[in-house]
């Protein structure tokens, strides 16, 4: 079963490693139906407005399957949550999700719908987070990315409530097999691979950009095709 296990929310704590002074990393489940509006999750708020939230932002979403693997490898329970996730998910890999992939959650009168749009990226203050949260942090941010399981942020195509338990159906893929795993690949540790995502309609604005910027760069020194025999 695909399901939603967790809703997590938080609101803006100073702190002195956040690189604004103040970050809504920590995220603390929440009990009952929320509401999911163009934005996110009701009771959910944005710190840093630069690099988090907007539509295209609204809701991050992370495995728990991802969370257990990380459990592993850092040898220390993982909560939903933690990595500052408001759905925390089961039985469906979210990283093998192609970019577009559409999914309700609830029922179809009262749920939301929701699409695969974005990558999380992280950042110093996901490794400010996990020390104050009693993790290693060395090297934290460099091993996170590793592993690409970043988990996808999913824009709110129609607004609902939807609760703990909730299931997931994926109502439309879009069938060009670029992944969120891919995305993630591309904009952080092999650049070569932003020319495949070029194939994605709707693709973000700012991704495409840099996708088409190294286009640009690299497809001067390449060398000239062999002529067709």
């Amino acid at each position: 079963m695909q399901y939603v296990r967790t809703i997590s929310t938080g609101r803006p704590q100073a702190r002195g490693w956040a690189g604004i002074g103040h970050t809504s990393i920590e995220k603390r489940p929440v009990l009952g139906p929320v509401a999911v509006h163009e934005l996110g999750v009701e009771g959910d708020q944005v710190s840093d407005t630069l690099h988090h939230g907007g539509p295209d932002q609204a809701v991050y979403a992370y495995a728990r399957e991802d969370l257990d693997f990380f459990e592993g490898l850092v040898g220390q329970p993982i909560r939903d949550g933690q990595f500052g996730e408001n759905l925390t998910t089961e039985g469906i890999d979210l990283n093998a999700l192609e970019i577009g992939t559409r999914l309700r959650i609830g029922d179809e009168v009262d749920g939301v719908l929701l699409e695969a749009v974005h990558v999380r990226t992280p950042c110093n203050d996901f490794k400010g987070w996990m020390r104050e949260s009693g993790y290693d942090p060395k090297a934290w941010v460099k091993r996170f990315t590793a592993e690409a399981r970043p988990g996808p942020y999913l824009r709110v195509l129609e607004t609902g409530t939807i609760e703990a338990g909730a299931p997931i159906e994926v109502v439309h893929r879009p069938g060009h097999g670029v992944t969120i795993r891919d995305m993630f690949v591309a904009l952080n540790t092999d650049r070569s691979r932003l020319p495949d995502l070029l194939v994605v309609d709707g693709l973000l604005p700012k991704v495409r950009e840099k996708a088409e910027e190294f286009v640009r760069q690299v497809a001067p020194s390449l060398p000239p095709l062999e002529p067709l025999i």
